[in-house]
């Protein structure tokens, strides 16, 4: 390095080289951090704009309208305040097609369910009773059938007239002589609601004469005999019972 010259002590000299030199680093420090600033700020606005844009895409796709069959299910059935439609390009609008569930078969609401069901036959007994077990021609016997829930929850039965039938036959069952439905003009419904164990009854009473399907024969008296009569309601039958038709007593 040049040896400084003047009239000065050279450390003045020294002293005043080392202070220029510096300010020349200073000041080359300040021009490549302005250099280094405005490179990464160039950098930086491109990617600033392509999260504008990613922001800008993503908001055009959540106001478009949904698939049109869809927003219908939801509008039809929608579950909120309102009418429930979702109006489309409002901001939400796919949030909302895709949160709101559309009813399906399975899990629509099922209707009134009624306060008792019908009482199947398994779940019914019939009874026929006789008034007495022997009779005089001439007489008319009075049956009586009763109708019991044998099962073990509530439930319905028509036990009116329509339902009912007694049927009279031979003692060995083989040849009928007389049915309650042949010639009754009653057909009257009654459905009561049986609590388990509740029973029915009912009186029928016969005119101790034959009839046919139609009664379009003429009714002649019950020989003597021995005969077998069973009960019914709907098609569910009682068990047969027996009974007995005498002569009047001589004078």
């Amino acid at each position: 390095m040049i040896e400084p010259q003047g009239p000065l002590p050279p450390e003045i000299y020294w002293r005043r080289r080392i202070v220029a030199i510096g300010g020349a680093v200073v000041a080359v420090a300040l021009v490549i951090g302005l250099i280094v600033w405005a490179t990464g700020g160039s950098n930086d606005q491109p990617s600033t704009a392509a999260a504008s844009s990613s922001v800008a895409s993503s908001t055009a796709y959540s106001t478009e309208p949904s698939d049109p069959s869809a927003s219908g299910e939801v509008s039809g059935g929608g579950t909120g305040g309102g009418n429930g439609n979702v109006a489309a390009g409002a901001p939400g609008s796919a949030a909302a097609s895709s949160s709101v569930p559309v009813p399906s078969a399975s899990s629509a609401a099922p209707g009134p369910v009624p306060a008792s069901g019908l009482c199947p036959d398994a779940n019914i007994s019939v009874v026929l009773y006789t008034d007495k077990p022997t009779y005089t021609t001439g007489d008319q016997p009075v049956f009586t059938i009763v109708t019991t829930n044998a099962g073990l929850t509530e439930c319905t039965r028509d036990v009116g007239k329509a339902a009912q039938n007694v049927i009279v036959r031979n003692l060995d069952g083989t040849r009928t002589l007389w049915s309650a439905r042949d010639c009754s003009p009653l057909q009257t419904v009654n459905n009561v609601v049986l609590k388990p164990s509740q029973q029915v009854r009912d009186t029928i009473t016969w005119s101790g004469t034959t009839s046919n399907p139609g009664c379009d024969r003429p009714r002649v008296p019950i020989a003597v005999g021995a005969y077998q009569a069973i009960g019914k309601i709907g098609e569910k039958e009682s068990a047969p019972i027996t009974f007995n038709v005498v002569a009047p007593a001589q004078p």
